[in-house]
């Protein structure tokens, strides 16, 4: 039997849990580490197994609040502010989204570890907008699967420096850059990636809505990056102007894991990208953020109910 699977058939504890153990070298088998969970166990192996302990750290003081969209027993829709960090890492030295989730006491899923409860998916620290937060280690596996087969997605708005000449799907792999390691870009090896823009108003700049199709690091940069194109405040792919990046997870879809309901949510603009919005398009901005205008062209999602 695979070893993931016997130990969580004698431990209690579910597969995700039991292979994070592994992963981390904390499972052995006859006294040597074990790091595949697909290693094959036999009779009479003796198995030994401990739980990861963390030192307790200095108490982060938490001094803002996140918007909520939606909240129910399984999920929780946020929209992120420009400049937090979603979980804490060693590099990280102020309170993070799941700092803050935790100061409000909201019960979150643990198969992501102890630094990322709740964290299903991310977005980059200047980025903006609507993020889900498992509440559960059920929802959290659901909602993963649904990041893997592409039933849950978001649709971004973002204002560029040069317009661009058309709607445009791009499709072409990315990796990590071999001349700078904290940028990505275009390159033959790289993994399948693949977004779709679509222009919305704007000459001198333009406001442009992107769909992935994947998810790759920085994804939307460096497509945008591979035709000339940059988001305003990307000084890391090649903007001119410094300030944060003009990057908004608007709409949010997905399928939720205990009802089924489809559900779409649409996170609002915070006031730094409106103001820019304001000056380049003008008399046509209520009628291009309208979210029935910009999920129309799209896709049809007109079977899911709209959280706001």
């Amino acid at each position: 039997m695979r070893l993931d699977k016997y130990l969580s058939e004698k431990t209690g504890f579910s597969r995700n849990q039991i292979t994070n153990l592994i992963k981390n070298g904390l499972v052995k088998v006859n006294q040597k580490a074990i790091t595949k969970p697909s290693f094959k166990v036999s009779d009479n192996d003796k198995i030994e197994y401990e739980t990861k302990t963390f030192e307790d750290k200095e108490e982060i003081k938490v001094d803002f609040d996140v918007e909520i969209i939606y909240e129910d027993d399984d999920i929780l829709v946020i929209n992120k502010p420009s400049g937090l960090v979603i979980h804490p890492a060693p590099s990280v030295k102020e309170a993070t989204l799941v700092d803050w989730l935790k100061s409000k006491n909201i019960t979150l899923s643990t198969i992501s570890g102890e630094e990322r409860h709740g964290i299903v998916h991310r977005i980059d620290k200047e980025t903006t907008g609507a993020l889900v937060i498992a509440k559960n280690n059920e929802s959290h596996e659901f909602l993963s699967a649904q990041l893997q087969d592409k039933t849950m997605g978001r649709i971004y708005l973002a204002i560029i420096d040069l317009p661009l000449k058309e709607d445009c799907e791009i499709d072409r792999p990315i990796g990590r850059n071999p001349k700078n390691r904290l940028k990505q870009a275009v390159v033959t090896n790289g993994r399948e990636a693949k977004t779709r823009f679509l222009k919305l108003c704007g000459n001198n700049g333009e406001l442009i809505a992107c769909k992935l199709f994947t998810g790759r690091t920085h994804q939307i940069r460096v497509h945008l990056n591979s035709i000339n194109r940059h988001i305003i405040g990307d000084t890391l792919y090649g903007a001119k102007e410094e300030q944060r990046v003009m990057l908004h997870a608007y709409i949010l879809y997905l399928i939720h894991p205990k009802t089924k309901e489809k559900m779409l949510f649409v996170a609002n603009l915070f006031d730094d990208m409106l103001e820019k919005i304001d000056i380049i398009c003008k008399g046509d901005k209520n009628e291009k953020l309208n979210k029935k205008y910009i999920i129309n062209r799209f896709d049809n999602f007109s079977d899911y109910r709209v959280y706001t």
